[in-house]
């Protein structure tokens, strides 16, 4: 299988299956000297585990991480970080029922027309347990952007129809909620919609914000890796995200000229903008606002409700899907939002080293 590894300078491999023995990822062009040890990487990892509240899987997955190699006495040696992590609570029997059927909404058809054969365990390598490598390897990521006063932070800003009020946006308070909304009062009124979604057999989509700060001006190459668009392949590779935007994304098509630009001001003789209504880029490159861009997240497709479908044998059927399954993606997508945006904006950090003499003149004098 092509397509599992991204980056250029910085590059991730995810690899594994949902019910195979593990889960890893290979991080490739990480620094030598980083400080670095399971510890940084856990923490990540135990924003996305499964079963931290009724709205997520309950499957018992304590997501222990293992490095390999890439680390020594504490810090990166500038070689291949290999990272595991095993699962142990698998219940394939859960899914003998849609071996040979179509899951609404999964990948499970796709994977036929294209490979001629597909691991229906969880799905495989499109199990939302793939981004456990890409969180891993997000955790790599930010920890070496920390060292350059980047941090990325994301957040939900809407589940269902229910929206944060930005006059009182709480950042701290998105990570007290089980539904990761920087709003208590919109983060109650999300959870009283899941538990009617939960009620109907059914289940929940939204909104994640991310907010990329201390990102200097220049980063990102101005024809086809430009940052924004950087960003949107990353998080459309995330399984569930079917849409992108950043700044005033489709708001702006609304907009006129004289709105939508953002005027220049000199504060403190540095140049700053008076408003941000790009996000963060112009051009493709960033212009040294803080980044902010949207993903729309799908409502989790395995549901208990009866669906329609066919099978394999081109006989139409009803489903009803059984096992441990999120009733909403969010609030475990939020760190996977955050992770690849970390990898990419430190991928084309990197590449951006190399784009002017004098700096490259300077490192080397």
């Amino acid at each position: 299988m092509a397509g599992s590894t991204y980056g250029k300078l910085f590059s991730i491999t995810t690899w594994g299956e949902s019910h195979g023995k593990g889960i890893g990822v290979v991080v490739d062009g990480c620094p030598a000297g980083l400080p670095l040890d399971e510890a940084d990487i856990q923490a990540y990892l135990d924003r996305r585990k499964p079963g931290q509240s009724r709205y997520t899987t309950q499957r018992k997955e304590g997501d222990a991480v293992e490095i390999l190699s890439g680390t020594f006495e504490g810090k990166t040696t500038g070689t291949p970080i290999s990272l595991v992590v095993y699962n142990m609570d698998q219940r394939s029997r859960d899914y003998s029922e849609v071996a040979s059927c179509y899951r609404p909404g999964h990948a499970d058809y796709t994977f036929d027309e294209k490979y001629g054969f597909r691991d229906y365990r969880g799905g495989g390598r499109s199990s939302g347990r793939e981004t456990i490598g890409r969180v891993a390897a997000g955790a790599i990521a930010a920890r070496l952007l920390s060292e350059l006063g980047i941090e990325c932070r994301a957040y939900a800003a809407a589940i269902g129809p229910v929206h944060i009020d930005r006059s009182v946006f709480d950042l701290a308070e998105s990570l007290r909620n089980p539904v990761g909304m920087p709003d208590a009062k919109a983060a109650a009124a999300a959870q009283a919609h899941l538990e009617e979604c939960m009620k109907r057999q059914d289940s929940c989509g939204g909104i994640i914000e991310c907010t990329i700060t201390g990102i200097p001006a220049g980063i990102g190459d101005p024809v086809f890796d430009k940052l924004d668009a950087s960003l949107a392949k990353a998080m459309l590779s995330i399984g569930s995200i079917k849409g992108f935007e950043i700044g005033d994304g489709f708001a702006a098509a609304a907009a006129a000229g004289s709105t939508n630009n953002d005027a220049f001001t000199i504060i403190d003789g540095a140049v700053e903008k008076q408003t941000n209504h790009a996000g963060g880029t112009l051009g493709g490159i960033s212009d040294g606002s803080p980044v902010v861009f949207r993903v729309a997240v799908k409502p989790t497709p395995s549901i208990s409700r009866v669906q329609k479908t066919v099978n394999q044998a081109g006989v139409e059927i009803d489903l009803s899907i059984k096992g441990r399954h999120d009733p909403i993606i969010v609030p475990r997508a939020i760190v996977v939002v955050e992770s690849m945006a970390a990898i990419t904006v430190l991928d084309l950090m990197l590449a951006n080293m190399g784009a002017r003499l004098d700096r490259i003149r300077e490192f080397y004098r």
